[in-house]
């Protein structure tokens, strides 16, 4: 884990004076490291019946691809707003300063499939709780959520926790 965790760079204040950027880039430029990561991520639902990854824009479609890969599923990319070509169903959630949305086809997740959420980062856990709302009223179960990392400090993992999402990261940084 720790030779993971040494693939990711930190930027410090961006995008704003005071926060400490973790940049998966690094890591995902590494092929050992990208392979190393996307089994990691996989492995605790290696054994699971899973129908679909789910991957949050942008990075998490490059985890959330190679993870339905290994898995051997399907992949449903949850983009932001008009960024799908055909109709959709759309989440609402709140930013530090107003609100986004993120969608998926209609089609998307067929009832009661059971649905893996990918991203690169949980901080708040804003963008993911969405995810899982969307998943959910799309008609899917959701099986959990992966990250590559965590930033405790924050509470997204919690957040998701408490609404009865499983969490499992690969590593975790102190600070935001």
């Amino acid at each position: 884990m720790s030779d993971l965790k040494n693939l990711i760079r930190t930027i410090p204040d961006y995008p704003k004076p005071g926060v400490l950027f973790r940049d998966v880039t690094t890591l995902f430029a590494d092929a050992q490291g990208f392979k190393a990561a996307i089994v990691q991520i996989a492995e605790p639902y290696r054994t699971e019946p899973v129908d679909a990854v789910a991957g949050i824009e942008a990075r998490g479609f490059i985890l959330g691809g190679a993870v339905a890969d290994r898995l051997g599923c399907g992949f449903i990319p949850i983009r932001k707003k008009g960024k799908l070509p055909w109709k959709t169903v759309a989440q609402d959630y709140e930013l530090e300063y107003g609100t986004d949305t993120i969608e998926i086809h209609v089609d998307a997740v067929k009832k009661g499939e059971r649905i893996l959420i990918v991203d690169d980062l949980i901080a708040t856990g804003g963008t993911a709780e969405a995810a899982a709302k969307l998943i959910t009223r799309a008609g899917g179960q959701v099986l959990g959520a992966v990250f590559v990392i965590d930033l405790p400090e924050l509470g997204g993992r919690k957040r998701l926790e408490e609404l009865g999402v499983q969490c499992h990261s690969l590593m975790a940084f102190e600070g935001h």
